[in-house]
């Protein structure tokens, strides 16, 4: 266990400071600005042919109560994420370049720190696109290289928003979009795996070169329908997931298919709006990716989530959002079964509330029920608060972004509840977004009682950010 340090006391003011700030902003009138926001290729004066675009953010966070096991005392870090993308385009075809460069500062011995936070100057895309002629309105497409992904509910495979460092993938990944917009989509790729892992490096910003291997595929077909009935778009999956150990990698081996059906309708003004995915999986996987773990379990795990809102049909387009997720767990750590819930490559953020150095959810094992109100009380303003409530949904399970668990189950299941509140503000529309939050975590019986908690109670956490886009 190692001590921790304060944060910073004047970074520490900063963010007090500039929260107050961008709040005071809130009840002011805010100058219309721009519709054609400042682009890098404009400034070079280059065509349609070459687009170069970038991106830069800066965020500072502090958390004060560790729930991690192991953890004590208050931590802050500063992260920054710049990317750079170059795109040529050429008659049915595309070439794409993009450079990501993700580092922190002011970590220090204790904090949860990995390749979800840094992962310096790495090349994130660099894939060659092209369009099949065809004789109808239809349209095929082809990427060839590596490349991020986003598909349907952004729940399996993402291209992550809020968190330091993306994911990648070397391969290949086939369209097919209907003239009516219904749309299948196949891809075989190899996970890429950042680097540096070593916490001596990551902590330096070490930079070491990003690799992919055979040792970890993942292939997969999804379809989408734009209009089953009523304005409700679904879409239908099949994933594969193979990985082993290797000399540079320990893994859980996971072996696993996953297949879901996702059924939504959009949010709109004076509207109901709705969303529905149930997931399986099944296979093989271990207990953990330790070295001497090496028994092999059926894998068996599911993941139900529920939401439905309405937005009013007002200026300030109020939303109210009740949803429900249930990941479960594994029932039993000495069954010869695994039923906890993966998530493989998904984002969690916008359910579960901000990651980073907090990151205190995940979809595994978890049991949450809550609700959401997003606003506009002024232009190019949004407000969002949220309140979810957890349990474990084994009790003899881990927590598993915590580190803590009690295999007897004799220390309940109530995690604890939580509440977010979230204010951006598009300052400079297109090109600056500012952006800050706090999220606060009510300890429950668990997080109290189970043998390896970090016995800290309520954690706090807080950041601020701004975005550049060019």
């Amino acid at each position: 266990t190692c001590q921790r340090r304060d944060p910073n006391p004047l970074v520490y003011r900063l963010i007090k400071l500039s929260t107050i700030i961008l709040v005071l902003l809130l009840a002011t009138d805010l100058r219309a600005q721009s519709d054609n926001p400042w682009r890098l290729s404009n400034a070079l004066k280059r065509s349609d042919t070459f687009v170069l675009t970038g991106t830069h953010r800066s965020r500072y966070e502090a958390l004060d109560g560790q729930f991690r096991a192991g953890g004590i005392g208050k931590d802050d870090i500063f992260v920054t994420r710049t990317t750079l993308k170059a795109q040529l385009n050429v008659n049915r075809s595309q070439v794409v370049i993009e450079l990501m460069d993700s580092r922190q500062h002011l970590a220090d011995g204790g904090s949860p720190l990995n390749s979800t936070i840094v992962n310096p100057l790495e090349l994130l895309q660099a894939y060659i696109a092209f369009k099949i002629p065809n004789s109808g309105r239809d349209v095929i497409q082809f990427k060839l290289g590596r490349h991020t992904m986003d598909l349907g509910s952004r729940r399996l495979v993402a291209r992550n928003l809020y968190r330091n460092t993306i994911n990648n993938f070397t391969g290949i990944n086939g369209t097919w979009k209907s003239s009516s917009g219904h749309q299948i989509r196949a891809f075989y790729v190899l996970p890429v795996t950042r680097l540096p892992s070593a916490r001596v490096r990551v902590v330096k910003n070490e930079i070491e070169t990003d690799k992919e291997d055979f040792d970890r595929q993942f292939w997969g077909i999804f379809g989408e329908r734009s209009s089953l009935f009523s304005n409700v778009t679904g879409h239908g999956y099949l994933f594969s997931l193979f990985e082993r150990d290797n000399a540079t990698r320990n893994t859980r081996n996971r072996n696993l298919i996953t297949a879901g059906l996702h059924l939504f309708r959009r949010p709109g003004k004076g509207h109901v709006e709705f969303e529905f995915e149930s997931v399986f999986q099944t296979g093989r996987s271990r207990a953990s990716a330790a070295a001497t773990d090496v028994t092999d379990l059926d894998h068996f795990a599911f993941l139900h989530h529920l939401l439905l809102g309405y937005t009013l049909d007002i200026p300030s387009a109020l939303r109210l959002v009740v949803q429900f997720d249930y990941a479960s767990g594994d029932s039993d750590p000495a069954d010869g079964k695994n039923n906890r819930y993966d998530t493989l490559f998904g984002a969690r953020r916008f359910e579960f509330g901000p990651t980073g150095i907090y990151g205190a959810f995940a979809r595994s094992n978890l049991v949450s029920p809550g609700f959401r109100i997003m606003f506009n009380p002024k232009q190019r303003v949004n407000v969002m608060a949220a309140h979810r409530i957890y349990w474990l949904a084994s009790s003899k399970d881990a927590w598993t972004t915590g580190g803590v668990r009690d295999v007897t189950g004799n220390s309940g299941s109530y995690l604890g509840n939580q509440q977010e509140i979230r204010i951006r503000w598009d300052a400079l529309p297109g090109n600056l977004r500012l952006e800050s939050g706090v999220a606060y975590l009510i300890a429950g019986g668990f997080l109290k009682n189970a043998p390896n908690t970090s016995g800290e109670g309520n954690a706090t956490y807080g950041y601020l950010q701004a975005v550049l886009m060019f």
